[in-house]
């Protein structure tokens, strides 16, 4: 098991260097990692509500909200009444935020090389199969 914990720091690690190293390049330096995830987490639900985007994220609707009131903000989401409940609103990215995204997008396809560089194909198959148990939700 240690040897698990040490192997999923150094994984961590190495994301986070890459994460930021796109952040540098793609000069976006005002965004945090945490609010990088949010952009990431709101285009992969296709425009949640509030409450659907907290549950996926797996925390309370007023943190979720000051962090979405901070990315309103600074101009990388927006905020959409909903057609069905007027009292609901779904969030869209905005231009800002797709071009975040998509440097996300390119830092998590920059780890996914490095790791398939040293990997055979069955290696790598192996590797998919097995995060894919491990993350699939219950």
């Amino acid at each position: 098991m240690d040897k698990l914990v040490e192997i999923i720091a150094k994984l961590s690690l190495e994301i986070g260097r890459m994460e930021e190293s796109a952040k540098e390049q793609f000069n976006f330096n005002e965004l945090t990692l945490t609010q990088m995830n949010y952009l990431e987490t709101i285009n992969n639900l296709h425009n949640p509500n509030l409450t659907e985007l907290a549950a996926e994220m797996n925390l309370t609707k007023p943190t979720v909200k000051v962090a979405i009131d901070k990315l309103i903000e600074k101009d990388f989401i927006y905020r959409v009444k909903s057609d069905d409940d007027r009292r609901s609103a779904h969030l869209h990215l905005t231009v800002k935020g797709k071009v975040i995204n998509h440097m996300h997008d390119f830092a998590h396809k920059q780890m996914a090389e490095l790791i398939a560089g040293k990997l055979d194909q069955t290696e790598v198959k192996l590797m998919e199969m097995l995060f894919e148990k491990v993350f699939q939700k219950s």
